[in-house]
Parts: C-alpha cells; sequence; structure tokens
C-alpha cells in the first residue's frame, strides 16, 4: 500500500502542519514500493530513448515522463504527446507555443526531441532530474486526494519560484502564471474572482491580477515572490478564501482568522 499524507486539519493550519512534515513525509511516500519501482525504471531505460516515439510507446516511461510535470492525465493522448514533443519549443509557431497550459512548453523544451539532433534524454543526469520532478508531483497528487486546496498550495510553493526565476519581462512572467492551471487556480482564488473571469480578455486578465495583487500584496511584479514571505503570504489568502467558498466545517470568520494566526 502506498503511504498516504497525514494531513489532520483543513486550512491554513493544516498546511502549516504539512510544511512542518513534508521532509519526513516526502522520504515515506518516496519508500513506497510503486514510487521506488517507477522511478528506478525511469532511469535505467531513459538513457536508451532517442525519439518520441519510443517514448510514448512505453507507458511506464510516458508515466513517469508527464507526471514530472503534473500531465499525467493525458496518458492517454499519446498522438497529441507526441505532436507536442517533435515541434520543439523554437519557434513561435511550435505547438507548445500555442498551448495555454505551459506546462506543455516546459515538457517539451527539457526533453528536446523536437529541438536539438540529440536528445536530452542523453545528458548523463536527465533521468534522476524528471524523476526527482515525478516524486514531488506523486506526492502533490496524493496530498489532493486529501485535500485538493492543500495539493494547490503546495504547487505554489513548487513552481512559482521556477516562473520568478525564468527569463522574460513581467508581462511574460504573468502570462506563465495564466497559463498553469494550477498556479492561476491559487491567484485567481486568492484574490476573489470568480471561475468565469478566465473567459475575459487576456490583457484584461493581466491587468487585473497586477491589480489584485498590489491591492492584497504591496506589489504588482511577479518578481515580488522572490521573497518567501510574499508567497507565503498568497497562499494564506488562498487558503482561507477556499474555506469561505467551501464553507469548509462551517467555519466562522473568526474560526478562520484563528486559523490564520496560529500559522503567524
Amino acid at each position: 500500500m502506498s503511504y498516504q499524507p497525514v494531513i489532520p486539519m483543513s486550512g491554513a493550519a493544516g498546511y502549516a502542519f504539512l510544511k512542518r512534515t513534508q521532509v519526513v513525509q516526502q522520504a515515506a511516500f518516496d519508500a513506497s514500493p510503486q514510487i521506488q519501482r517507477d522511478t528506478k525504471y525511469f532511469e535505467d531505460k531513459i538513457g536508451s530513448v532517442k525519439t518520441s516515439e519510443e517514448l510514448v510507446s512505453d507507458r511506464r516511461l510516458l508515466r513517469v515522463a508527464l507526471g514530472a510535470y503534473g500531465l499525467g492525465e493525458d496518458i492517454n493522448s499519446t498522438y497529441f504527446v507526441k505532436k507536442v514533443l517533435d515541434d520543439g519549443t523554437l519557434d513561435p509557431g511550435d505547438l507548445a507555443n500555442k498551448l495555454s497550459d505551459k506546462r506543455y512548453l516546459e515538457f517539451a523544451k527539457d526533453f528536446g526531441f523536437g529541438d536539438y539532433d540529440i536528445p536530452r534524454t542523453q545528458l548523463s543526469d536527465f533521468g534522476t532530474r524528471i524523476t526527482g520532478a515525478y516524486r514531488k508531483n506523486q506526492f502533490e497528487i496524493a496530498v489532493g486526494e486529501q485535500d485538493p486546496n492543500m495539493r494547490l498550495a503546495m504547487t505554489l510553493d513548487n513552481q512559482l519560484s521556477d516562473i520568478v526565476q525564468g527569463t522574460g519581462s513581467d508581462d511574460t512572467k504573468w502570462y506563465r502564471i495564466m497559463g498553469n492551471p494550477p498556479l492561476r487556480e491559487v491567484f485567481q482564488t486568492a484574490f476573489g474572482l470568480p471561475a468565469a473571469f478566465g473567459a475575459i480578455d487576456l490583457d484584461q486578465q493581466l491587468a487585473t491580477f497586477r491589480d489584485k495583487a498590489d491591492r492584497y500584496l504591496g506589489a504588482s511584479s511577479v518578481d515580488q515572490f522572490a521573497d518567501q514571505s510574499k508567497v507565503d503570504e498568497l497562499n494564506r489568502l488562498f487558503l482561507v478564501q477556499s474555506q469561505i467558498a467551501s464553507g469548509s466545517a462551517a467555519m466562522s470568520s473568526g474560526a478562520i482568522a484563528l486559523s490564520l494566526l496560529q500559522t503567524v
């Protein structure tokens, strides 16, 4: 049986507990037989994979490859996955550049089938780098089975820093956040924006995200999240707004405030 993460309560207090115990819980999860089998198989085999066809034809390899980017639900869409990989990322017209979900762009860029004569699967540390990301994402999935909002909070902690540290203008970084479904949901919920918000013009969305970030966090730029305290504050806003929206455990506003104070 796989290790089941322990989350004794919901909301900000529950997430504070998860963060305090995450190293120990992640290690216990990584020791699960299925995780060990999956990661060993990938590390042993990926160096022999030189084409996208070889990758998508091996379901065990593909499960880890997609799982490392949080894309595991698309494992049966092998034609689509192969197209993304074969197109590459260097041309603006490549499929990965057109998709709103920018996790596929990172996936195609990291594997390099469409960008280089020799794909990055041939790098000596490629297998361990991908399995490391796979372990983190699988643990997040297991957490999400206990509490979906906890999984989203973990995604914020794990993925936002990659965007902050990446290249590009502030506009580009905001668009990457908007193009990452889990991150987008965290920001949208934290800022009290409705689900229908995603249907409006992209430039209007960008302006609104900036305005809300300035109002709630004191700055409108993505680079503010290089400061962990800003990430923590955004996560607290998300978890509190999630509880308010769901009426979790019929918590009163006073109980939510107490839960928030317990993490300070």
